[in-house]
């Protein structure tokens, strides 16, 4: 039988990780449970690490227990990898506060609990993609209400009253006689980048807007 381990998160030293320790000690030795005082915006905290890797990782046949899904990560696409990662690896997660994930399942039923754990992650997959095209659909409608530039056609940021996006890039002193040297086939394009100290993508952008002009 493999180890059972818990594992707690609060954000800050000043929050309490007593509640959560009190639940998960209904199931998991004291002695047992990993703690973290860290934000959950990264995987990065030392605690939770060392159920990954050295002495204490989890391995195949172990469970790890945590009182809600967002103590792993509060960003559902990290929450995804990770609940796929301690599939992939042959762990068990119970989450408390998911009474569906706290059956134990006879051997010759292990699937019913692969299929909870692939419901869950193709939940959070869904949520994480809402979630991007929502964000991605207010920026559009935030640029599409912005002031626009009468000269450039630009979008002007009302809150820095500047062009919102990358500044174009500019001619070079040598341009005119680099680039003419280039069509003329006297130099290569990578010599030619090279005078001119500029990478590829900005060459021939600044070629193609000078052969319009």
């Amino acid at each position: 039988m493999g180890k059972i381990v818990g594992y707690a998160r609060v954000s800050t030293n000043e929050q309490n990780l007593d509640r959560q320790l009190q639940a998960l000690e209904q199931y998991v030795d004291p002695d047992m449970i990993v703690t973290d005082k860290a934000s959950g915006k990264n995987l990065n905290r030392v605690g939770y690490q060392s159920l990954k890797v050295g002495i204490g990782k989890l391995v195949e046949g172990d469970t790890l227990y945590i009182k809600s899904l967002d103590r792993l990560s509060r960003n559902k696409e990290d929450l995804k990898r990770e609940l796929q990662y301690f599939k992939d690896k042959g762990v068990a997660v119970k989450i408390l506060d998911m009474p569906t994930t706290m059956t134990d399942f006879p051997a010759e039923q292990s699937w019913i609990s692969d299929m909870i754990t692939n419901i869950l992650i193709e939940v959070l997959s869904s949520i994480a993609q809402n979630e991007r095209e929502t964000t991605r659909q207010r920026q559009q409608e935030g640029v599409a209400a912005m002031p626009t530039d009468t000269v450039t056609g630009k979008k002007i940021s009302r809150r820095t009253g500047r062009p919102i996006g990358r500044p174009p890039v500019a001619y070079p002193k040598k341009w005119k006689s680099v680039y003419e040297d280039w069509k003329s086939k006297k130099i290569t394009a990578r010599q030619a980048m090279r005078l001119l100290n500029l990478k590829p993508n900005s060459f021939y952008k600044l070629a193609k807007n000078y052969q319009s002009d």
